[in-house]
């Protein structure tokens, strides 16, 4: 549905948005999975992990602040 409804602010270009969202899909799922088997060892350690999930929060205390005083 949200696809739907921004495909409409493309008129006569539904079909290249579509074949264009579906690439997109494709492409992101496949790095995902690849970057997810390259960076297994990384992972492994737990620091690591500290290290995403800071970034992960600070990403969304900013979001937050965004949206808040924005």
């Amino acid at each position: 549905m949200l696809l739907g409804g921004i495909s409409a602010q493309f008129p006569g270009q539904e079909a290249t948005f579509a074949a264009g969202a579906m690439t997109g899909s494709v492409l992101f799922f496949f790095s995902l999975g690849y970057g997810a088997r390259l960076l297994a060892p990384l992972f492994a350690r737990p620091v690591a992990w500290r290290v995403l999930d800071a970034v992960i929060g600070c990403v969304m205390w900013s979001i937050a602040a965004g949206l808040a005083f924005g």
